[in-house]
């Protein structure tokens, strides 16, 4: 081999094994290397060096003919890289790598020379003799040289250079691209895509190069033909400098990088054929005189309208055919507030009337439509629509309603369709699909972005992936990018998922349009998330009454004078294209104007008599489920006890093979035990009872949050792990004899309060035949989710008229584990709850509809059987409502919290059974048996959660007898009728209420108004009447130190059973 050659060889092969590692895949598009077999150069290969290293390499080479090589082999056990010999047992011995101190500058050197020569003639003798790298490069440069025709004196060398090109092109094309309609991004195009830095000059553009790579697509592939550089650049910049920015080099697979080249990197640019050009007017048409008739009919009305990005709306459509035509029969949809009244009357088909009538102030329903609830301003509204596609197809769309808390609906439509994949047996999740559509403020700056994002590829919350379109403004409210966030791009957190991303000029429509079908079928073949940024502007401010020059007068001059300039909208831009080429005529389009103008007229004129229908507030699955106005009936839920026996063995049992940890082994002997005596159930085996007959009744249960599988406090157990083979068993996945895998479905979470809440209440929302439970890991940390808690589940039902019957269980109490572990701020969801205050409601058991009429029910449960039975009556009823549950912790292993299975059961006589039948008590009496009626009773005590086994205990310490302690197990909806019967039971008794948290937190302010109108109700006195018991106010939930908690513990429940009458607060 001569010299120049092998210098070539050896600049070619430090590109390749750099490139080849590259984790931003390279000229070989992606890492598919066994630990065994990855390379890299010099170091560990990380983005940052092998980028660096590589253009190092480039510039030597370039300037000096020379390189540096040497061979790594890295184990996905080790932190460091190793120099090693990757050993063969082949006849043709392969070659020690030779140390990097051992290379000089100069080539003459025999030590490279000898390496290479000595590996070529290995391979030209047995090509399976040297390593699969080696085998490719030779056969790529070496081998190819003699097989292809018509290169002209192309050397090696040379090849590198030209691989280089494409990659840079690949990887850096995009900052050339040009994305902004309104030209005023200032962007650097990077020196990586000028040909002059690889050694070509003019006189190279009209000489032909052949650049194929084995196992590469697109531009690379081997069975392109020989072109011309002039030929290749071109090609490179109409890919990836032209209206389109392609983003994916950061992806670590190279069948998906491939399969990106093979539809960015045709041979010659793409055409749409004229009908479907003149459908993607029609639509185009559509979006925009939908927006200049509002902004003509209503001139000063707020309706974020989609000024500047009407290429949203035909670019959805095609989404949404494509989709359909690859089997996607139903699409959730999430959006923000701009554009949504487009989206819901072009593309998810709301009635036009409809959305003119809300536009005109709108009347509310009259009282025969039903329950119409408060109601919500026009842009946050959903509505859904089983939608024709252009193939004849038919696809279910629904758009979710949203608050204007920005992405806080992304993990709801992510929960809403992973239920939709559950109920439709869409296992390969192909069926049902997401499209959230963002801003580019939001989607850079809401922490909920990444949290759902997160959740793409877990077991357990994945859809196989979300399709992510970002009206991208270019700026937020009045926030710049450059203010807005730290990266290039609002879309850079997507590549955290390496999700692709397709930057896209949003006044380009087929580009549009093109980008939007590519997500379609990336979405559909690899089942994970794919974004689209369509790069525009906002015409008017944040609202069309807003003054956007205030912050941003180089952009809306700009934006004036783009638009101005020869009538320059995206309707315009495309009307002109087509008029050009031919596709249709002047008649066309003033014919489709005048169709849309005709109908628009024609729905405003019956938007006037418009008279709301009954609201379209329950799916298919909610058939029969009762509004907030109609009467539901209250149910039983105890089980008989046989059933009650069964599943109780069926949870308790092990496999006979099935080695657990002692201690679990332990918990189980003891719950099979349990179930045995019918004694002393605690309260993991209540609730596995609650899951388990749910089960068999054909419900499913789903429990997630952080821990859930074991319990943060150690006391769940729903999964066992073996310890010898870690294999993991469910015994509530075996309840029933062939029970589907996922209809009990137990899974800790990311840590995450705010999108895994959001996507369990989507969850929630699909099916009310489901018991949805998500448990925070302590109630303290479920502010981490405030939004939703404000914004959907307390007053989801009463704006959108959603129901849910969701469940929260948040651990709550004081035990001393300072500020942030002892309370779940019970006082804010009290706080939220509408029930008034001052007004008795029905109480009758056969009228009562207390429940169905507020917004949600807050419990403080102290008996593993009324936790049962809370559980079950979320199911055992005709409607549905959110369940907020102070859950316990040292309740959880309590001597005195215990149940007999007697409780769960319906046997009439039984301690659970009262004169309806067993259910779920909102008020436990005195356990001391008193009468109907005891004057010597001289305090009545009451209480919520885990400080009445306190009081109780200091009550038999002091041999209190003649003080009543009652607990008010749900506090929300205020059991009037229970506690006017127990002011009833005790004439005499001074009235208190005690509770663990300060003064201004826990449940006294929400108690001391309704206790003092039920003592009003009964001639028992007033709110003055009510004596406090518990800690002063405070700013923090609790005392930090453990002595201080003690004492502050001791005082209260001593307070509480003092001989004294009580002062008052």
């Amino acid at each position: 081999m001569q010299q120049p050659q092998l210098a070539a060889l050896a600049l070619a092969l430090a590109l390749v094994l750099v490139l080849a590692n590259d984790p931003f895949a390279g000229v070989f598009g992606g890492s598919e290397r066994s630990p065994s077999k990855s390379y890299s150069l010099l170091s560990c290969p990380s983005s940052t060096a092998g980028s660096a290293v590589a253009k190092l390499a480039v510039r030597r080479a370039l300037s000096q003919g020379r390189s540096y090589v040497t061979r790594t082999r890295v184990s996905e056990s080790q932190s460091r890289c190793f120099h090693s010999t990757v050993f063969k047992s082949k006849a043709a011995p392969v070659p020690r790598p030779v140390p990097l101190s051992k290379l000089t500058d100069s080539f003459l050197d025999g030590t490279s020379s000898v390496y290479l020569e000595e590996l070529q003639r290995a391979w030209e003798a047995d090509p399976n003799s040297v390593d699969e790298s080696w085998d490719n490069f030779f056969r790529n440069f070496v081998g190819q040289a003699a097989t292809s025709p018509g290169i002209s004196g192309q050397t090696i060398q040379e090849s590198m250079r030209l691989l280089l090109l494409v990659r840079s092109y690949q990887v850096n094309g995009h900052f050339k691209a040009n994305l902004d309609p309104l030209g005023l991004e200032e962007r650097s195009v990077p020196d990586d895509l000028n040909p002059e830095v690889y050694g070509f000059s003019q006189a190279d553009l009209d000489r032909e190069f052949f650049i194929g790579v084995w196992k590469m697509a697109g531009f690379l592939s081997e069975n392109r033909p020989v072109q011309t550089l002039r030929y290749i650049l071109t090609r490179l910049e109409q890919a990836y400098c032209g209206s389109i920015g392609y983003e994916y080099m950061h992806i670590p697979d190279r069948d998906k990088c491939n399969w990106l080249r093979e539809r960015i990197e045709t041979p010659t640019p793409m055409e749409y054929n004229r009908e479907r050009r003149q459908v993607m007017l029609d639509r185009l048409i559509w979006s925009t005189q939908f927006e200049n008739f509002l902004a003509t009919k209503w001139t000063t009305a707020k309706r974020f309208g989609l000024e500047g990005c009407e290429t949203l709306i035909p670019g959805m459509k095609e989404m949404f055919d494509r989709s359909a035509d690859l089997g996607v029969e139903s699409i959730v949809i999430g959006m923000p507030h701009r554009g949504r009244l487009n989206v819901l009357g072009n593309v998810v088909m709301k009635p036009l009337r409809q959305i003119f009538s809300e536009f005109s102030g709108g009347t509310k329903p009259s009282s025969d439509v039903g329950y119409t609830g408060t109601g919500d301003v026009k842009y946050h509204l959903g509505t859904s629509y089983d939608r024709p596609t252009r193939s004849g197809k038919r696809i279910h769309l629904s758009l979710v309603a949203n608050p204007s808390h920005l992405e806080a609906v992304d993990p709801v439509v992510i929960g809403k369709t992973r239920a939709k994949q559950y109920y439709s047996n869409d296992n390969d999740r192909t069926k049902n699909m997401a499209v959230l559509i963002h801003g580019d403020g939001s989607f850079a700056g809401q922490g909920v972005v990444f949290e759902t994002l997160h959740l793409s590829a877990l077991p357990n919350y994945t859809i196989g992936g979300t399709i992510h379109i970002v009206v991208n403004n270019q700026v937020a409210f009045t926030t710049d990018p450059r203010s807005g966030r730290s990266s290039q791009y609002c879309t850079d957190v997507a590549k955290a998922l390496n999700a692709p991303i397709f930057h896209v000029n949003g006044d380009d429509l087929e580009a549009v349009v093109h980008v939007c079908q590519l997500a379609a079928e990336w979405r559909q073949t690899f089942h994970s998330d794919v974004v689209v940024d369509i790069v525009c502007y906002r015409r008017f401010g944040h609202n069309e009454i807003d003054e956007p020059s205030f912050t941003q007068p180089k952009m809306y001059r700009a934006s004036l004078l783009y638009i101005s300039a020869s009538s320059l909208s995206s309707l315009d831009i495309y009307k002109n294209k087509l008029l050009e080429t031919g596709a249709v005529s002047k008649e066309d389009i003033d014919g489709i104007h005048k169709k849309v103008i005709t109908i628009l007229n024609q729905e405003f004129e019956a938007s006037k008599d418009y008279v709301p229908q009954r609201r379209d507030w329950l799916a298919a699955y909610w058939q029969g489920f009762k509004s907030p106005e109609q009467l539901s009936r209250i149910r039983n839920t105890g089980v008989k006890p046989e059933i009650l026996k069964n599943v109780g063995k069926a949870i308790t049992a092990l496999p006979e093979n099935f080695k657990p940890h002692k201690a679990v082994k332990r918990i189980y002997d003891q719950r099979a035990q349990m179930i045995e005596t019918e004694e002393g159930i605690d309260w993991a085996l209540g609730e596995a009872l609650a899951f388990a007959t749910l089960l068999v009744e054909g419900n499913h249960v789903r429990l997630s949050g952080q821990d859930v599988e074991r319990g943060t406090f150690s006391h769940r157990h729903a999964v066992i792990h073996d310890q010898e083979t870690g294999q993991v068993y469910c015994p509530l996945d075996h309840v029933m004899i062939n029970q589907n895998e996922e209809m009990f479905t137990v899974s800790n979470s990311s840590l995450s309060e705010f999108g895994v809440l959001g996507f369990e209440l989507g969850y929630s929302m699909e099916n009310p035949n489901s018991l949805v439970l998500w448990e925070a890991q302590f109630g303290d940390f479920a502010n981490g989710a405030q939004v939703t808690f404000d914004q959907f589940l307390s007053s989801g039902e009463s704006k959108w008229l959603r129901q849910t019957g969701l469940v929260v269980l948040l651990p709550h109490g004081y035990d001393g584990q300072g500020p942030e572990h002892s309370s779940a701020r019970l006082e804010r969801f009290l706080q939220m709850s509408d029930d008034n205050p001052f007004v008795i409601p029905e109480m009758e058991p056969t009228l009562r509809k207390q429940i169905q009429e507020c917004n949600w029910q807050v419990v403080n449960v102290t008996t593993p059987a009324n936790y049962f039975h809370v559980l079950r009556r979320q199911i055992h009823r005709e409607f549905r409502k959110p369940l907020i549950v102070m859950s316990p912790k040292n309740l959880l292993r309590h001597k005195e919290c215990k149940s007999n299975l007697s409780e769960f059961d319906d046997v009439q006589g039984h301690p659970g059974f009262d004169k309806q039948g067993t259910r779920f008590k909102r008020l436990i009496k005195d356990q001391n048996m008193h009468s109907d009626r005891e004057e010597g009773i001289r305090r009545l005590v009451l209480c919520s959660g885990k400080v009445y086994y306190e009081l109780d205990e200091e009550r038999r310490h002091v041999n209190g007898t003649d003080v009543a302690i009652c607990r008010v197990e749900q506090l929300c909806p205020f059991p009037y009728d229970l506690v006017q019967r127990e002011l009833k039971r005790y004439p005499n008794a001074e009235v208190v209420w005690c509770q663990e948290e300060p003064m201004n937190m826990g449940a006294y302010s929400y108690i001391a108004p309704r206790l003092g109108t039920a003592m009003k109700s009964v001639n028992r006195g007033t709110i003055e009447d009510i004596k406090y018991v518990g800690r002063l106010p405070s700013a923090a939930t609790a005392t930090g130190f453990l002595q201080v908690h003690i004492k502050e513990q001791t005082e209260l429940v001593q307070k509480a059973l003092q001989r004294e009458p009580i002062p008052f607060p």
